[in-house]
């Protein structure tokens, strides 16, 4: 079923944009999009053929594209950390940050170099790190943050009592809790950039659903084959019920560029359980809209990733404003 929802992209010449994930799926999606509206984009992956293919393609349908590659493990502290100095050293405002990256349900619980559950360091604790290392480029570009999130944070809550899920490990509920997590994280860093003067807007996406190797056979984290939902999936995106890798990058594309998009805010598909369908803004889940558990998150992601924000106690309501 041909989908004919899209968005205008506002002329990005000049903007420096950084993108995580961009390398194929969704993200890659978005990559184009913003290298087509003149975007300076910075790709940093994992992987670097995969990156050196994802910006041949881009360039391929862009010519005279900007697209500059950088190494990140977002699992890696480190990785984050030597990321962020690169781009220090380059001294270039950062205009806008996509956090897009992820990975979802390793069947057994896996930890990084950090001693940290697999989910909870790529989705959550990398990008926290990230933001804090760039935090003067994007003061100084007055950034925009966006954070993809997934519609698994509709429900459930943080893993507070044990945060690298060693007592009891189930994929889905761990992924689920690394999302909201973030989600939370995204909404009290909008919050305490408005009562430090950051400058920064900050605001949160998710894709619905749509057919990308988040669920496909991923031999790196124990998937040795195609998950049973990612054959499902297909399947509905091809009746229309789910989305494309094009049409679920919207949402995050809507949040990062749009003048309209606000901070604090969510976006996602407007059809059907905002599975698929145009992007507009949604009423935040009921478990990110707690004050009380975003304070909570920015304590516990400091202390857990290794960074420090500047000490600001945020202010304000959550926004539950939006389509139900």
């Amino acid at each position: 079923m041909a989908r004919t929802h899209d968005i205008t992209v506002p002329d990005m010449t000049g903007r420096r944009v950084v993108l995580t994930g961009g390398s194929d799926g969704i993200g890659l999606a978005l990559a184009r999009r913003l290298a087509a509206a003149g975007a300076d984009l910075v790709l940093p992956v994992r992987d670097r053929a995969k990156g050196e293919a994802a910006a041949a393609a881009i360039c391929a349908s862009t010519p005279g594209a900007s697209v500059t590659l950088g190494s990140l493990d977002l699992s890696s502290l480190a990785s984050v950390a030597a990321f962020a100095a690169r781009l220090h050293r380059e001294g270039r405002p950062i205009h806008a940050l996509v956090n897009n990256a992820g990975v979802m349900t390793p069947p057994e619980r896996r930890t990084t170099v950090d001693g940290h559950e697999l989910q909870l360091a790529t989705n959550h604790l990398g990008h926290v790190a990230l933001v804090a290392h760039l935090l003067p480029l994007l003061r100084s570009g007055r950034a925009r943050v966006t954070s993809q999130i997934s519609v698994a944070a509709r429900s459930g809550t943080v893993s507070w009592d044990d945060p690298d899920w060693e007592r009891s490990y189930h994929p889905m509920r761990a992924y689920s809790s690394s999302k909201i997590a973030f989600g939370l994280f995204g909404l009290e860093l909008d919050r305490r950039s408005r009562a430090g003067g950051w400058g920064i807007t900050s605001n949160l996406s998710h894709p619905g659903v749509a057919p990308t190797s988040l669920l496909g056979a991923r031999p790196e984290i124990g998937r040795t084959g195609e998950s049973t939902a990612i054959r499902m999936i297909r399947r509905l995106s091809a009746v229309g019920v789910a989305g494309t890798p094009a049409t679920a990058a919207l949402p995050a594309l809507l949040a990062a560029t749009s003048p309209d998009a606000g901070g604090g805010r969510l976006y996602g598909p407007a059809g059907f359980q905002h599975l698929a369908g145009p992007p507009a803004e949604q009423a935040l889940y009921r478990p990110l809209r707690s004050l009380e558990d975003g304070r909570r998150v920015w304590e516990l992601s400091q202390r857990l990733a290794d960074v420090a924000f500047p000490d600001v106690l945020a202010v304000g309501p959550v926004r539950v404003e939006g389509a139900a």
